[in-house]
């Protein structure tokens, strides 16, 4: 298949760094902006709303969660750069779907590229970049299209649940990296049950289908490990580096991101490991059915090599055989020799050999 994003890549080339060309699949007609505003007391939420009335309604006393879906208005993603004083290499990472997670600090802000992963409607993997953005009094995110994972934490927000609202944008930004990696336990759960089960088809039952499924997961696999294996790094950086938009109190909760992060990844690992198995136990399977096979049909074989043996040598030249003056004989040849044939290719599809 394709790739639909391939002309917006080559039309980059030859360009400045900094030049913010959008390279992705625009997947929505019209970019929203929503806005959560908040401090202990109070909260103002405001969804789908223009940029200008977003800005305007930003406080530098409250923490600001202003969210951009969609990313195809290079404009406004200009305009974002202006107002909070992006860098253009962070502008034209933003507008780039297909960047590696990392992270990278800045005078006065920093910059967090993660996968943000789960299943869409027909069960494929929804592979979507999230761009953060983490400033003095704001947290910054970009994705592709509406929708996200991060339902449960506007619940928190809204309700004054938990610590959420009592703290820096430095917390939020950690709540939004925690429920992704949440989000990737979900997943990985659910392909834990469906290898599972995969298993107990491929000991009942190998099938070409079976292996097509363990292709298709196999690749899965791949999209997941592309998007959690730089999560050590990232987090490590973020515990490592001396910055003060990430307070102290913060960094004890990336470090339990971290652990998560490492057992996503070690999972990871093992379902890979265990769908390599998998793989190696179909073609294993598949050479035990042959062989299978084979001695039957060896034994088949070897017992007709010496009544052919005798037929050649004897041939029918026989002075009394009784089929030679029947009527039917002929007819009951061919009847015998097809009934042979179709009674063989039967028992060979009921014992699923061909």
């Amino acid at each position: 298949m394709t790739n639909p994003t391939l002309p917006n890549t080559q039309t980059k080339l030859g360009m400045a760094p900094g030049s913010v060309v959008y390279t992705g699949e625009q997947k929505v007609d019209e970019v929203t902006v929503g806005l959560i505003r908040y401090t202990p007391a109070e909260l103002e939420e405001i969804q789908g709303t223009t940029l200008e009335d977003a800005l305007a309604k930003r406080s530098a006393d409250s923490v600001n969660w202003l969210n951009i879906s969609g990313l195809h208005d290079t404009s406004l993603i200009k305009t974002i750069g202006e107002v909070f004083d992006l860098h253009p290499l962070v502008l034209e990472d933003i507008v780039s779907p297909r960047q590696r997670p990392k992270v990278e600090y800045f005078d006065g802000y920093i910059y967090i590229v993660m996968r943000m992963l789960r299943f869409d409607r027909e069960g494929e993997v929804d592979n979507e970049q999230l761009s953060i953005v983490l400033g003095p009094d704001y947290v910054l995110t970009f994705q592709e299209r509406p929708g996200d994972v991060f339902e449960p934490v506007r619940e928190r927000i809204r309700h004054g649940k938990g610590r959420i609202r009592k703290l820096e944008p430095d917390y939020l930004a950690y709540a939004l990296m925690d429920i992704m990696v949440d989000t990737y336990f979900v997943m990985l759960e659910s392909y834990g049950e469906t290898i599972e089960a995969l298993e107990e088809e491929l000991l009942r039952d190998p099938s070409p289908k079976s292996l097509e499924k363990v292709t298709g997961l196999k690749r899965d696999m791949l999209y997941l490990r592309k998007a959690v294996w730089p999560l050590r790094e990232l987090i490590s950086s973020l515990l490592r580096e001396d910055s003060s938009l990430m307070g102290e109190t913060v960094r004890t909760f990336i470090r339990d991101v971290y652990d998560h992060a490492i057992q996503v990844i070690d999972t990871v690992e093992t379902l890979r490991d265990v769908l390599s198995g998998l793989h190696d136990f179909y073609l294993s399977s598949l050479s035990f059915k042959m062989n299978e096979v084979m001695k039957v049909l060896t034994i088949v074989g070897t017992i007709f090599i010496p009544l052919g043996f005798l037929a050649g040598i004897f041939g029918m030249n026989f002075e009394r055989m009784p089929e030679l003056h029947w009527r039917y004989g002929y007819a009951f040849f061919w009847l015998l020799a097809l009934s042979l044939a179709g009674g063989m290719l039967w028992y060979f599809r009921k014992k699923k050999w061909l």
